[in-house]
């Protein structure tokens, strides 16, 4: 399974908040039955203000006549004909298209006071398409409404030419009115589910609108399990003997029904259930299907069968690149779906431990080697290894991940010259003296008996003796008979080794530092020097790899 949820160190819910919000709500008028749909719509669902906008190009038309002149009928011809002729359309620039654009918004004002939803104005002056985008770049608006097609639509149109070229620019999410009169949760609302952070933006407006509307939500990812089967017949065609033995074609198409057949319909389903997990949390219950074929014929299929009043999709998607304005999928949806559409622009990323918990697999190995951790520091481990896994798209953990990963956690974990060598010798376990063994053995207390048998350890090696005699552990069996609140120690941190704190990702240090002090308080320590760093890291590592400190020193 594969993590395509780009989740930075510490960074989760990046991105625009999702859902999208609703209190100011602008709405492309033109009086065709798609627009004004659009806007009986916007009025449902609005938690604010309606902007009504429309343009009208005075200069265009302006310009327009101008250079008609000259091809107009010869009556027309004459002087003062002509200047009769550019008063009269004069007026029409001036008056007439303010006109025309008020009478547009006096209607849609008109359903707004219907609906009780308070009503503006926007009547600037260029082409259509060129102020919508101008409108939502001055980020006033939450979401625009739109028609689909416009009153030039003619029979066979499935998207005006306005509503693309403001699609494709779009920087805010854009609700795509394609039926003239249904309503929004005639039928199931729609998400279409890649594990793409705006996949799951849309989920979150979804949510919201299912729950404004009472409507029930539909989540569906799609895979394509036939497309690598067709490309590696293909390329068999132009492989001679000798390439297709090189290229091991046989062994390569196996791996990949495998995988294809598999894995990516595990992938999707991660998804489904990762989008699950999020509504349940939104306190709403959804229906997920994973649907294969070609991602926007098989969402189409469903959004058909199901009767779908409204589909969500994120603008682009998991495999988008900076420079793509829109998805693939999206742009054939936007055309081909039988109901209204809505394509987002909101991200969200869902909590890398539900993330983690569909996607992540760890290998036996890996996983024993965490559990081996001392447990105030498992935790942190493990989130560590999960955040790097995700962000380099790893969806398999083994030990050498676990391994490099605690390595950039910790200073001293081996990317340090020396200091590793240095912290792994530390931890090498030292023969006892059996009088000394004796001695601890006296300690009644667990906790106590392993704080005072580890700094008797400490004592033996700065003595630079090889066995822990009893002249190691006397000094420290006073602290046996204390009482623990007397044990209890405030934490002190020498300036160097905050210094060498701050090495340390940010995203892990307040982790990392709550673990060195749990780790000195557990030993009886009060001030945190190198020597302790060093001996909390190799304390964590060793008990990950105790194989890896046999036979050192």
């Amino acid at each position: 399974m594969v993590v395509n949820l780009a989740i930075d160190e510490g960074v989760e819910n990046a991105g625009a908040a999702a859902p999208v919000g609703l209190a100011r709500i602008l709405v492309a008028l033109d009086q065709s039955d798609y627009a004004n749909n659009a806007m009986k719509q916007a009025t449902r669902l609005c938690a604010g203000t309606i902007i009504g906008i429309h343009a009208y190009a005075a200069k265009l038309h302006d310009r327009r006549f101008k250079q008609m002149e000259g091809g107009l009928p010869e009556r027309y011809q004459r002087e003062s004909e002509m200047e009769h002729q550019r008063e009269v359309h004069e007026d029409l620039i001036g008056m007439g298209l303010g006109l025309i654009s008020d009478s547009y918004h006096d209607a849609a004002e008109t359903v707004a006071k219907a609906a009780q939803v308070p009503f503006e104005r926007l009547s600037p002056e260029g082409k259509n398409y060129s102020c919508l985008i101008d409108a939502m770049d001055k980020r006033d608006h939450d979401v625009l409404f739109i028609g689909a097609l416009g009153l030039g639509a003619v029979a066979g149109s499935t998207i005006g030419t306005v509503c693309e070229r403001v699609v494709r620019r779009a920087q805010m999410d854009v609700f795509v009115a394609k039926d003239r009169r249904r309503d929004i949760g005639d039928g199931p609302i729609v998400v279409g589910m890649d594990g793409s952070p705006k996949s799951f933006g849309a989920l979150l407006t979804a949510l919201d609108i299912g729950k404004r509307l009472g409507a029930p939500v539909h989540v569906v990812a799609a895979y394509d399990p036939y497309y690598h089967y067709v490309a590696f017949n293909k390329i068999s065609t132009v492989l001679d003997e000798e390439a297709g033995k090189v290229f091991r074609f046989k062994e390569q198409e196996q791996l990949y029904e495998e995988l294809i057949d598999d894995g990516i319909a595990k992938i999707y389903q991660a998804h489904l259930n990762v989008a699950e997990t999020v509504a349940k949390d939104a306190g709403v219950d959804v229906v997920c299907a994973l649907v294969a074929g070609k991602p926007y014929q098989a969402i189409k299929k469903y959004l058909e069968k199901h009767k779908a009043s409204l589909l969500l999709v994120g603008k682009t998607g998991v495999h988008a690149d900076a420079g793509l304005d829109i998805g693939g999928n999206t742009e054939n949806l936007l055309r081909m779906a039988p109901c209204h559409v809505w394509i987002g622009m909101v991200e969200h990323f869902p909590p890398s431990d539900v993330v983690a918990e569909e996607t992540i697999m760890w290998s036996d190995e890996a996983s024993e080697m965490i559990n081996r951790a001392p447990e105030f520091v498992r935790g942190i481990a493990r989130t560590g290894v999960i955040r790097q896994a995700q962000k380099e798209g790893h969806t398999f953990i083994t030990t050498r991940f676990v391994q490099d990963v605690m390595s950039k956690m910790m200073p001293g974990g081996g990317g340090d010259s020396g200091a590793g060598d240095v912290a792994q010798q530390s931890f090498e376990r030292l023969e006892w003296a059996a009088d000394a063994r004796a001695l601890l053995e006296t300690i009644k207390d667990e906790q106590v008996r392993e704080n005072i048998g580890l700094r008797a350890e400490k004592s033996a090696r700065r003595d630079a003796s090889g066995t822990v005699n009893y002249a190691h552990v006397d000094p420290f069996m006073v602290e046996a008979a204390l009482e623990p609140a007397t044990r209890a120690v405030a934490i002190e941190w020498r300036a160097a080794s905050l210094a060498r704190l701050q090495r340390v990702p940010e995203a892990f240090r307040d982790q990392v530092e709550t673990s060195i002090e749990n780790f000195a308080r557990k030993r009886g320590i009060s001030v945190i020097d190198a020597a302790t760093e060093d001996d909390a890291f190799a304390n964590a590592r060793m008990a990950m790899c105790p194989e890896d400190t046999v036979g050192k020193g």
